[in-house]
This record gives C-alpha cells, structure tokens and sequence, in this order.
C-alpha cells in the first residue's frame, strides 16, 4: 500500500531494529465506544464520466460528466469511519453558510455522526472536486479561502461542552486553519481525562506537544526531525522526539514499508503493510487516524490499535475516492485466505451470508495434501463465493486413521490448505465429525471428495434440514493419502 507523502523502498537498511512479533490484528467490540474529532472539514465532490476527445482551445481531455457524488471529507470523512464502525461519534469544526455545509449536516446525520459547527460568515466551506474518467482521477479542483476569523475560542467551547462524553479525541489537521490552537484542545482534552490523538501537518510539532498519539506519514516526521540513515536512526530521532514534545507514541506511516510505532517509554514495533492492490489513495490516512482512535477506545494498546488501522487502510485503498470500512470488511480481511478459530468463521459467515454470500463446506484430515485434494477443493470453491475447509485436528485424526498419523501436525496442515487459491479459511475441529460445525454454521453446500456415497455423508441430515445441498464430487484415480504414506514405507523398507 502507499499513499501520499510516503518514502519509496530504499537502499538496503543497516540495521532493522523494529520488534516484529507475528501479531496478528484484533477486532474488538466497538459497542459502547465514544470518539470526538475535531479539525478541518471539508465536502469531496466527484464528477464521473467518459473521456474520447481532446479538447480545440488547449490539449486537454473532455470529460462529458454523467454523475456526480459528495461525500464527507478531512475530519468529516474521519468520523464517517468512526461510525462505520458502530462507534458513537461527535464531530466538530468549521463550515460557511452555503450549499455546501448543508450537504456534509444531511450525510453525516444520515451516518449518525453528531456535528456541531461553528458557521463562520462570508467563509466558504472547502471543497475539493475531483474529475474521475475510467477509474483514474484526471483532475482536482480546490474551493478553499483562507480562514481569517479566529474560531479557536468557538471551537474550544464546544470541546469543553462535549468532551465529557467520549472516549478518545481526534484531531485531525490539514493545516486550514481550525486547528490553529491544537495546544489548548488538547490541554482540555487531558483536564477531563481523555486521550487524544493528532493526524498533523506541517506546523511545528511543539503545536501538538502532550498528544497522546500522533500520526504523521514519513515525509511530515522527516520535516520534523531530518533525514534517516536507517531504521536505527529513525526509531532513535521519534523516540527523542516524543519523549522532546512529550508524545506518549508515534505511528508513522510509511507507504509500502508499512507502519513505525514508536513509543515514548522506548518500545517500538514495525507493522507490516498488507499486501493489497492499491485502487486510490484518497483518505487512507483519515482511515488511519479513525482506526487507531477506535481501537484505544476499544481498549486496545496503541500497537495493537495500529495493527487495526493498517487493515482498516489496506481495505479502503481498494475502493473508489472517500470511503469508510466496516466491521464486517474488517473480519473478512483479517480472514481472507486464513486460518481461523471457531469463533472467528462464525462470525465471518454470518457477514458473509449478510451479502449474499453462497457458503460452501467441506472437511477431512488433508493429511499429505495430493493432486485430488486439489483438483476436489477447485471443484468445491466453483459450486459457491466461499470455501470453508474444516480439519481434523491431531487427536481425531489418530482415533480416525490409527497409531502413527497424522503424518503432519495440524498447524501444518492448516497451513498448507490456507495457501491454495480455492480456499477461503480453514478451521480446526477436535470432534471426529464435522456435525457440531455444520450445525453452527449452517453452510449452503456440504461437499465430500468422489470415495464416498452420498448417503453415508456425515452431517448431510443437518444441512439438508435446513434446504443446503450436499454433493459428492468426482475423483482422480491413483491420488490417496493412505496409497502415499504406504509407497513412502515400502521405498524405505
């Protein structure tokens, strides 16, 4: 993933001196959960259309516009991805008495998000056009003046009269001028006991001194403290500079190399960028900001917290202009293609069958996965959008199949099935059927490899009390677990 401002891959580095536990990103309940944000808003307005000539007065694309859609953007689109995730959100700002302002009142209504503004005369509220022909923005057009009127006492009456009420504030700064007093906001921010995170720009970081959390992207932490020769280096210069302005973390993004969490007390951690096509860029960082917001008020650490808003980032870079994540994106990211307890595939199939999902299952102990486990497991992901593939774990397979296997252990079995282009998530089971799962999970289609006859199926009375399918499929001579592990034996022999 890379957005704006980020560093390209470079040189080789010296010495990587990031912690990397192969943490894996928690999604908690967000139930309950309050944030405030307070910061620039703005409106992203998009017009659509086609592009086939070239205009006679310059050389330049025509584009006949054919829709148009305004969505919330700056502060306003980071408390649209607060509420996407079921979290009660304030936002508050600045807006002129136009057209404008009235649009970002209805949608963020509409998304549940409380705004109080402060309506300033003869101001225009910003917005920022964007020309989009076949999926590529071919041109930006700003509507932005200069906030002459200090609203700073405005927008700190509002905060003292909301901040009582939420968990976390935000301040999300893209140097328009609301935010020209970051230092008292957050001053009433900790007199009520709350934490506050900050996405900056290009004021001095002083501005923001005693944030809880600041969010910068490479190129605003290397304004703020110079070049790095090397991770060493940067982790040292962001240790110095929070414990300089008082920070209790840094999380820097870094564009493809992913994201630096650095903390004041000296831990640091580096949190890997998720491998996704990046679609468009824009508000990737107002995810950002929205993600490690939700996860400190969920309860999660400051790492983990990144480690949220790094999928939550990887999901909306795929998706067209301004946009949000929600929960369920989230579970079905974090799964996609993975290994997955119990718990966690009940409640991505029930996203899943949310959207119409066809769910598909299948199960058995893939204890050397061969050429018809595959050909099988193709043959099973093409009767539906998603494949569960549930295994026997150690215990059950040796009560099944006897003294001496598995032949590998559950984690690599797993692990193996998890990596085939057909399967969507793998599960373990400790039962020597699968019935307690089907019965969970309820899944459209139950399949079973061509060595068995569709009446002797296990579980196939439970989906089809529900109307499911069950299917046996076909198989590919000479292709068996059992065949394999004996010719192994008669070779060593």
């Amino acid at each position: 993933m890379t957005r704006d401002g980020s560093s390209a891959p470079g040189k080789r580095e010296r010495s990587l001196c990031y912690h990397r536990a192969a943490m894996k990103p928690t999604i908690p309940s967000f139930r309950g959960s309050s944030v405030l944000v307070i910061g620039d808003v703005m409106l992203d307005r998009y017009w659509y259309g086609a592009t086939g000539r070239v205009s006679q007065e310059a050389p330049v694309p025509i584009v006949d516009v054919d829709a148009t859609a305004d969505r919330p953007g700056g502060a306003a689109n980071v408390a649209m991805n607060l509420a996407a995730l079921g979290i009660d959100v304030t936002l508050i700002g600045a807006v002129g008495d136009d057209e404008a302002a009235a649009t970002l009142r209805r949608q963020l209504a509409a998304a549940n998000v409380r705004a109080h503004f402060v309506v300033v005369a003869q101001w225009p509220t910003i917005v920022k056009v964007r020309v989009v022909s076949r999926r590529q923005q071919v041109l930006r057009i700003d509507f932005e003046r200069a906030l002459t009127d200090d609203v700073g006492a405005q927008l700190e009456r509002l905060l003292r009269d909301h901040v009582s009420a939420t968990d976390v504030v935000v301040l999300e700064d893209y140097d328009k001028g609301t935010l020209a007093r970051p230092q008292q906001l957050i001053e009433i921010a900790h007199a009520h006991g709350k934490r506050v995170v900050v996405d900056p720009k290009f004021k001095p970081f002083d501005a923001y001194r005693g944030a809880d959390v600041i969010k910068p992207n490479s190129t605003e932490f290397e304004h703020a403290v110079g070049g790095c020769a090397d991770d060493a280096d940067f982790v040292a210069k962001g240790r110095a500079l929070a414990q300089r302005c008082a920070f209790g973390a840094l999380v820097v993004t870094r564009g493809e190399r992913g994201m630096a969490v650095i903390e004041r007390d000296g831990a640091h951690h580096h949190v890997a960028a998720r491998p996704v096509d990046v679609f468009d860029e824009t508000g990737a960082g107002d995810t950002v900001a929205a993600g490690l917001a939700a996860g400190l008020a969920a309860g999660l650490s400051v790492h983990e917290s990144a480690m949220l808003a790094n999928l939550a980032a990887g999901i909306v870079v795929t998706k067209s202009g301004t946009a949000s994540v929600t929960v369920a994106e989230l579970r079905r990211a974090l799964a996609a293609g993975g290994i997955v307890t119990r718990d966690e595939l009940e409640r991505i199939v029930a996203d899943a069958r949310r959207t119409g999902e066809r769910i598909v299952f299948t199960n058995g102990c893939f204890d050397i996965l061969h050429a018809g486990h595959v050909a099988y497991l193709a043959e099973a992901r093409a009767l539906g959008d998603r494949l569960i593939v549930a295994v026997n774990d150690d215990a059950s397979v040796a009560r099944l199949k006897g003294t001496g296997r598995p032949i590998n252990p559950i984690e690599q079995r797993q692990r193996v099935l998890a990596a085939l282009a057909s399967v969507d998530w793998v599960v373990a089971f400790d039962e020597d059927t699968p019935e307690p799962l089907l019965a969970a999970l309820k899944p459209d289609v139950l399949v079973k490899g061509g060595d068995y006859a569709i009446d002797r199926v296990v579980g196939a009375d439970i989906v089809r009390s529900y109307g499911g399918d069950v299917k046996v499929l076909g198989r590919i001579p000479n292709a068996s677990t059992s065949a394999i592990i004996e010719e192994v034996r008669r070779v060593r022999e």
